[in-house]
């Protein structure tokens, strides 16, 4: 290869793929972190917001990049490629760098407001304990069979997904369940994927300071639903923007509703346990799946018929998921019980938006007779519409609604709680107390046999950010530490 600059100017990924890239540049990977390359990457030097990849070149040669894209003209040692846009072409590059993993997973994209973190993780054990060998991509983080890594994205960029597909491809997985938020497809962060069947749960307000109205959120989540990502797709058409959606899509769709049989998926049968749900789902084309369901909350219902439907299209029979179905273990963070012998029950759940709280706070009004005690917060840096409506639905679910912090980043925790309680009376019912600690000790000593106290908002996180340092906290672990010092008194 000579040493000369090699400047090559071009249009689309059929000319770049075919046409650029010589025998002798050996391309082993592709990176737009300068400082995550290694030794036969491309480096492709993406506009941000504050600086230019540009900027990092040199890095990123040092650390072994034997090509470079950008949309810049660049004098360099290596071979340099341009591209007006590289960030549209990023996708199908990494795809053709890590010759197109997607394709050789049984893969599955799942996108809506909530439940995309439930669903995904009840299809992964499905498949799990149907003798499959799945991977999976969301908030929790990336699982490779039985390895852990932590995401910082629910849906990775470009580079990364592909990446880690590639990864589950080598280790001789064979199916991917994977979040797609509506952020990584308005950024492009998907391009190159192709879903087997892509699934939709829902939409209700959130991300709306990114994406400033309910109809851009929508139009981003509904780029999911073409023949670019996915041959199919499974639709809840309970949720208004889900009905809309299956009218307009031109790939082969079914539909899901807990309750209308004009649906291709739907119950037959909900009969509400202690533990769960006795359950029967049917098909339009025969098909019956029933059995135990040991997840509480009537969302979870809408969350398992989602994934039913998607295992089924994935090619998995009736039996096994039926089999599966009672063995399925609660999500980390989602309504998930904390028990450390009080005579109350105990959650954590990840409710973040007014929706999630609603329905969260309307389960635990169902399961007890006794008072509804619950703690939440809004996040800084974030859609500040939802705070009163967050808010609102607190205190209208809630025998005792206590508000507090959550992830207040580079905001005044004051103000962040000023919108929270606007136009909300407290008088005897509500309780500000700004510190996250604090107000989960105070729910639990407000407790007595019987009730229900519920801490909403952050889930399965592990740290609060306030003015760019991250603490570890975890819900989780300071619920059980205040019920374990209370029943010590």
């Amino acid at each position: 290869m000579s040493a000369r600059p090699a400047h090559i100017t071009h249009k689309s990924l059929s000319t770049f793929d075919k046409n650029i890239f010589s025998g002798d540049i050996k391309i082993s990977g592709i990176a737009i972190n300068a400082a995550q390359v290694i030794k036969g990457d491309i480096f492709v030097a993406l506009a941000g917001r504050k600086t230019h990849g540009a900027n990092f070149v040199d890095q990123a040669i040092q650390n072994g990049a034997v090509a470079v894209l950008s949309d810049k003209k660049l004098d360099l040692s290596i071979p340099s490629f341009i591209h007006p846009s590289p960030r549209e072409i990023l996708g199908e590059l990494s795809a053709w760098v890590y010759d197109q993993p997607f394709t050789k997973l049984t893969s599955v994209g799942i996108t809506g407001t909530n439940g995309k973190t439930t669903t995904s993780n009840i299809l992964k054990q499905i498949w799990q304990l149907s003798g499959l060998n799945p991977g999976l991509i969301g908030t929790l983080g990336v699982e490779v069979g039985s390895q852990l890594l932590d995401g910082l994205r629910t849906t990775p960029e470009a580079d990364e997904l592909q990446a880690l597909a590639a990864l589950m491809v080598s280790k001789n997985l064979n199916h991917l369940v994977m979040e797609v938020s509506s952020h990584g497809l308005d950024q492009l962060r998907v391009k190159g994927a192709k879903f087997k069947v892509v699934g939709f749960s829902n939409l209700t307000q959130d991300h709306l300071d990114y994406h400033k109205n309910m109809d851009n959120y929508f139009l981003a989540k509904a780029k999911l639903f073409s023949k670019e990502y996915a041959e199919s797709a499974v639709i809840n058409i309970d949720d208004e923007y889900g009905l809309k959606l299956s009218k307009q899509v031109t790939i082969p769709t079914q539909t899901v509703s807990r309750n209308n049989k004009n649906a291709d998926w739907y119950y037959e049968k909900i009969e509400s346990k202690l533990s769960g749900f006795e359950i029967e789902i049917n098909s339009r084309d025969g098909k019956k799946i029933s059995g135990k369901f040991p997840l509480i909350g009537e969302f979870n219902l809408d969350n398992l018929l989602l994934a039913v439907a998607l295992a089924s299209k994935a090619g998995l029979g009736e039996a096994k998921i039926s089999s599966a179905i009672a063995k399925l273990a609660s999500v980390p963070g989602r309504l998930e019980q904390i028990k450390v012998g009080q005579e109350f029950i105990a959650l954590v759940d990840y409710a973040h938006t007014p929706d999630a709280v609603a329905r969260v706070l309307e389960i635990a009004n169902k399961l007890t007779k006794g008072k509804v005690i619950a703690v939440l917060g809004c996040g800084g840096d974030r859609d500040i519409s939802k705070r009163p409506l967050m808010g609102q639905a607190l205190f209208v679910g809630s025998d005792k609604a206590i508000f507090t912090s959550d992830n207040p980043r580079s905001e005044s925790v004051n103000e962040i709680l000023k919108a929270m309680v606007a136009g909300i009376d407290l008088a005897e019912k509500g309780f500000v107390i700004k510190d996250r600690g604090a107000a989960i000790n105070f729910a639990v000593e407000q407790a007595s046999v019987g009730d229900f106290v519920l801490v909403l908002g952050k889930g399965h996180e592990s740290g609060q950010e306030v003015n760019g340092i991250t603490t570890p906290f975890d819900d989780r672990i300071e619920l059980a530490d205040s019920i374990k010092r209370v029943l010590k008194k």
